[in-house]
């Protein structure tokens, strides 16, 4: 059973974790959310920081369609997950398999936070006033600024331009929403057959400005096998 938000009961904040991905990059038979960092799988130990923390009333879950079994056995009710509510099959892309979440969420979600379920080392620092700038202006993504030079190139790889670096940030998650504004945001794209690359691009391209939320270069995305080298010094840290 999820818990209630005690300072505004009528009004729940709400996670989306998506981990549905085929993690076809890290050359593994295993889907990447269940490799295990530290002796603890990624998916657990990113579900487990928004479990923890106070502002999150309810967990939405999408994975594989075959592996929401999988997921409820040995990540939910291993780690006995109480806010986690629902497991969701996803789709055929990252944004189908979001929209999927949303649409498990209602009017009694106020806002919504949108995380990659294989970043497993988000602050809660950054969730929480994640949540306090969505809850302001509507939309607000975690990222932290580009350390290296940053060329454009054309389709022979020939540079056309070097951007200006102090402008430029790498997103990350979670990237949180009125709920509201971001389901709209999601069904007029899907209407128009337009894809993003992230849940912001599709809030941005209704006009609606995007807050940033400075986040930490601790907090990647397990993408490679060579992140995993990474996510393993982190967690070691963390211990």
């Amino acid at each position: 059973m999820a818990v209630i938000n005690k300072k505004n009961p009528d009004k729940r904040i709400c996670t989306l974790i998506a981990a549905a991905g085929k993690g076809s990059r890290m050359n593994m038979d295993i889907n990447k959310q269940y490799i295990e960092i530290g002796g603890k799988p990624i998916l657990a130990r990113t579900i487990e920081i928004f479990e923890n923390c106070s502002q999150v009333d309810e967990i939405i879950l999408v994975v594989s369609s075959n592996d929401i079994v999988y997921c409820k056995q040995n990540i939910v009710d291993v780690f006995d997950f109480g806010k986690v509510t629902a497991i969701v099959a996803g789709g055929d892309t990252r944004q189908a398999s979001v929209y999927n979440g949303l649409l498990q969420l209602n009017d009694s979600c106020s806002i919504v936070l949108i995380h990659d379920g294989a970043r497993p080392f988000v602050s809660e620092e950054s969730i929480i006033e994640s949540i306090a700038i969505a809850s302001e202006f509507g939309c607000a993504c975690v990222a932290v600024p580009v350390k290296d030079t940053i060329k454009s190139a054309d389709s022979n790889d020939i540079v056309q331009e070097t951007l200006d670096r102090s402008r430029l940030w790498s997103v990350q998650t979670p990237q949180t929403f009125r709920y509201s504004l971001i389901l709209d945001a999601h069904k007029k794209a899907r209407e128009a057959g337009f894809s993003g690359t992230d849940d912001a691009t599709l809030a941005e391209r209704l006009g609606h400005p995007l807050r940033l939320v400075y986040g930490s270069y601790y907090n990647i995305k397990i993408t490679t096998e060579e992140d995993l080298v990474l996510a393993e010094a982190i967690a070691e840290r963390d211990m």
